[in-house]
C-alpha cells in the first residue's frame, strides 16, 4: 500500500467552458414577458438559449409532461399568440412561421427545461435565467418599495409638496399610448 502524502485531496468546482458563450443577463431579461401576470420566457427564446432547436425543447417538455405542471409552463391560447405575433413579428404560418401557439416557461419552468435536456449548455444557461428573473424581481419591489415611501411622505407633508408629489407619480407611470396621429408633414 502507498503511503499518503500528509495533503489531503480537495475537490475543486470548476465552472462549465460554456459559459463563455452564453448571452448576457440583460439580454434574457428582454426575453423575459408578462403574460396571465407571470413573468415568462417563450419556448423558442429559451431553446435559443440553451443552444437547441425549438422543435427539440417542446419534444423533451411533451416527453417529461409531469415535471412541467401549469405553474411551470402552459400554452398560449390563440388570442394571446395574435397579439404577440404583432407585437414582436412572428412570422405567419402559411409563411414557414410556427404554426401553433408558444409555450410560456416561469423561472421554475425554464429550470427544468434545462434539467429534461441535460446538456452543459443548458444547465448554465439556465444559471444565467434564474439570475435575470431574480434581478427583475428585485427591480420590481424595489419600485414597490418607492411608491411606499412616497405615499408615507404624502402623508406627512403638507398642501405645499402636493405639486411636488404630483409630479414624481406622474413620473412613475408608464406613458400613455400614442393616439396614432400623422406622423410628418
Amino acid at each position: 500500500m502507498a503511503k499518503a502524502s500528509g495533503k489531503t485531496a480537495q475537490r475543486v468546482r470548476k465552472e462549465p467552458a460554456v459559459t463563455a458563450v452564453l448571452v448576457p443577463v440583460e439580454r434574457i431579461e428582454r426575453a423575459i414577458l408578462l403574460i396571465r401576470g407571470e413573468k415568462v420566457i417563450l419556448d423558442a427564446d429559451l431553446a435559443e438559449l440553451y443552444g437547441v432547436p425549438t422543435g427539440r425543447l417542446n419534444e423533451q417538455v411533451r416527453r417529461n409532461g409531469g415535471r412541467f405542471p401549469s405553474d411551470f409552463m402552459f400554452q398560449l391560447t390563440e388570442e394571446e399568440f395574435l397579439a404577440l405575433r404583432s407585437q414582436i413579428a412572428i412570422s405567419k404560418a402559411g409563411r414557414g412561421g410556427r404554426r401553433y401557439s408558444p409555450y410560456a416557461f416561469t423561472e421554475h419552468g425554464a429550470i427544468m427545461a434545462a434539467n429534461v435536456l441535460s446538456s452543459e449548455r443548458a444547465v448554465a444557461a439556465s444559471v444565467m435565467v434564474v439570475r435575470a428573473f431574480v434581478r427583475l424581481r428585485q427591480i420590481l419591489s424595489s419600485h414597490a418599495e418607492l411608491a411606499r415611501q412616497l405615499k408615507e411622505m404624502e402623508k406627512t407633508y403638507d398642501a405645499q409638496f402636493k405639486k411636488v408629489f404630483a409630479a414624481i407619480h406622474s413620473l412613475m407611470m408608464p406613458p400613455a399610448p400614442r393616439d396614432g396621429g400623422r406622423i410628418g408633414f
